[in-house]
């Protein structure tokens, strides 16, 4: 053989080798090169999250339109969407869903028309839908955002509140500025009490009124004017010459913040009827289908910082009131009238869970379904949105504890179909676990206390876990067996999550949650240390390795428990109060604070602001903490954060400040910046975690 021949011999015999070798290898490269799965939560998951929300019975009784949630993460906010069902979940199609935002739907009382607010043509404004041609029409062109729509009897009409500015007051201007000059802004004059808003910033001037259109488009008209807000439900009388209405117009209404009424005004000449005349707010008039009777809530005034909503009947010309809901306990809210004209329907909190009851107009009460919930993403607050067929079945937002909420259809006692599925596609091939309901007795006066745990993906009992306590706002809120990225997200990193509902917390009664009336915060503090001990009582949690946390009502509890007790290892407080009487004066509802959480003013009682701040507590404090809190708050201004952080350094504590831009007190309203708050909570907590856990349960 030739010198070419063997080289060729030696090539070909090299190539059967290597792809002998590349065959038998093949599958194990494949393998290796495949990339594992996700099986928790993550940040990415917090921009795909959909639920479902709003649920309205179309005319047909067959099928629900409702608007499904989900985040823009190119814009980085809610989107919202029209989608329809049929009662029996077998057909889900879009109705409006694209880019845009589509939402608010509302039937025409003679079922030929659908109104809903849109964005689609860049401002928010009012559309029509054939339903039986499908043609849409664009009803306003305002130059403000509308809401609050509602149909005349005759279907030919639209009512809906609307912000109207007005001109802004100055009481000295510089008349001489040059032409294309290049000056500061005018200067902003302020004569009003409560004059910016959370969520808003600097209140505009102006104020909410209310005005109709015709139906099929045209020119607004406004028929409330003057220097009070006309906002909230809008109601009509069953002949359609006047429209109810809830609004505070005293004089003083600035400081007595809840003293609303229920006005009817003439759609025609704009001339007011009070209604209502009680201490505290009467609002959310719903009339009755027959149009005989008005339904709405209310409370009589007591001074209490928590008090019941309950619910109401009455005649449309006023008069005649009764109360439905006297010996309920729990406030009322989202009602509804029966087809039949016989009750209503409405939600209330109970031990932490949103129900559906139904009340005849004699008071007798069922509860149709205990399991709303699954919109209140960021932390498990209760929460829920439902509707109700011609027949009595119940379609709500269902809480499933471990994902966001979907649509189910109650038909009868425990009788559920759940007929949307929003995020198997997301958490299917994931391991989020359900809070564990966990009783216990106060320490300070054996009330029983409610509090839940979410353990870690692959948790084990026979191990040791760090635990995070969680604490809710409010502080007149409460807490439930919800879906909340920001618990599932610690249980992923692989903390037990323990958050509950200490006194003070709703959904437990008036006298449970007055318990901190003019006294806050105090024993909350120790209904939260017995929860701790609670789940340390269960052996799977290092007591070496506790961590807390809590927002605005819950921040405050975390700077009070610092300033109590070194047994954290770190805390975050975030959007707190730290100095009661600075809060006074700069918070956008000071007015109510000064009145329903303390007996005076700072300047006359300074003691009790001061025996009551976090900051009293300042020089206790030993635990490593980050301080928490939207750039643009004005609920619990950034100025408390400042002067807790600055505290905190000239004590020498391990510190942070954390400035989360473009948020005001509700941090999660951006998905992006909901992740950078767990996120830098979560980073805190891992820098001082031990990471030597014990892994098996001591001996004893």
């Amino acid at each position: 053989m030739d010198k070419k021949s063997k080289l060729s011999a030696h090539w070909k015999k090299l190539s059967v080798a290597t792809m002998s070798v590349m065959l038998i290898s093949a599958p194990a490269l494949a393998k290796k090169a495949q990339p594992e799965l996700p099986t928790s939560i993550e940040y990415q998951d917090l921009f795909h999250l959909e639920y479902a929300a709003n649920p309205v019975v179309m005319p047909d009784g067959k099928q629900v339109l409702y608007e499904r949630r989900s985040m823009d993460i190119m814009n980085d906010n809610l989107r919202r969407n029209l989608w329809t069902v049929t009662l029996d979940g077998k057909q889900h199609l879009p109705l409006l869903s694209d880019a845009n935002n589509h939402y608010s739907p509302v039937f025409s009382p003679d079922g030929k028309k659908l109104a809903y607010l849109s964005n689609k043509d860049g401002k928010t404004q009012i559309y029509l839908r054939d339903l039986a041609s499908g043609h849409t029409a664009r009803v306003t062109d305002v130059q403000m955002s509308p809401g609050n729509l509602s149909f005349s009897p005759d279907s030919e009409q639209l009512a809906f509140t609307m912000f109207t500015p007005d001109k802004p007051k100055s009481v000295f201007n510089i008349g001489f500025k040059p032409e294309g000059a290049k000056w500061a802004d005018e200067a902003q004059y302020i004569e009003s009490t409560l004059f910016r808003r959370d969520g808003v910033g600097m209140n505009r001037p102006g104020n909410t009124h209310v005005y109709v259109v015709p139906a099929l488009g045209g020119t607004p008209r406004q028929i409330t004017f003057g220097q009070h807000d006309y906002s909230g439900a809008l109601a009509w009388s069953s002949d359609g010459k006047h429209i109810i209405v809830s609004a505070n117009t005293r004089e003083d209404f600035e400081f007595d913040v809840y003293n609303s009424d229920l006005l009817a005004i003439n759609v025609k000449t704009s001339a007011s009827k009070k209604l209502t005349d009680a201490t505290g707010p009467e609002s959310n008039p719903v009339m009755s289908p027959d149009g005989k009777l008005l339904a709405f809530t209310g409370f009589e005034d007591n001074g209490k910082s928590s008090q019941i909503t309950e619910l109401y009947v009455m005649s449309p010309a006023g008069g005649d009131i009764k109360r439905l809901t006297p010996d309920l306990d729990r406030s009322v809210s989202d009602i509804k009238w029966a087809e039949d004209n016989k009750g209503l329907y409405f939600s209330y909190d109970n031990n932490g869970k949103k129900h559906v009851a139904h009340v005849t107009l004699g008071g007798r009460l069922t509860v149709k379904t205990d399991a709303l919930g699954g919109q209140s993403l960021g932390r498990p607050y209760t929460s829920g949105d439902y509707a109700v067929t011609a027949r009595g079945e119940v379609v709500y937002t269902h809480s499933f504890g471990d994902r966001p909420a979907d649509l189910a259809v109650l038909k009868g006692a425990g009788d559920f179909t759940v007929i949307t599925d929003l995020n198997s596609d997301l958490f299917d091939h994931k391991t989020l676990n359900k809070p564990e309901l966990m009783t216990l007795k106060s320490s300070v006066d054996e009330r029983e206390l409610q509090a839940w745990i979410v353990t870690p993906p692959d948790f084990d009992a026979t191990k040791k876990y760090p635990l995070l306590l969680e604490i809710h706002g409010g502080p007149h809120t409460a807490y439930g067996p919800e879906f909340s990225t920001e618990v599932q997200m610690f249980a992923a990193a692989g903390y037990v999550v323990l958050y509950g509902n200490p006194r003070g917390s709703t959904s437990q009664g008036s006298e449970f949650a007055n318990l901190i009336d003019k006294n806050y915060p105090s024993e909350d503090y120790n209904d939260l240390m017995d929860m701790v001990d609670g789940v340390i009582a269960k052996g799977y949690v290092d007591e070496n390795n506790l961590f807390v946390t809590g927002g605005s009502g819950g921040g405050v509890l975390t700077a009070w428990i610092i300033g109590n007790t070194d047994r954290f290892k770190a805390s975050v407080v975030a959007k707190p109060v730290i100095n009661w009487s600075s809060m006074i004066g700069t918070s956008d509802i000071y007015t109510f604070m000064a009145r329903y959480w303390f007996t005076d003013l700072p300047w006359n009682d300074y003691e009790q602001y001061w025996n009551r701040s976090p900051l009293s507590l300042v020089g206790n404090v030993k635990t490593p903490t980050m301080v928490l809190t939207g750039e643009l708050d004005v609920r619990t201004p950034m100025a408390e954060s400042e002067q807790y952080y600055g505290a905190l350094r000239l004590q020498g504590v391990e510190s942070s400040l954390v400035r989360i831009q473009g948020a005001y007190h509700g941090i999660a309203a951006k998905p992006s910046n909901l992740a950078r708050k767990i996120g830098y909570i979560l980073s805190w907590f891992d820098k001082y975690k031990t990471q030597d856990v014990e892994s098996e349960k001591s001996s004893d």
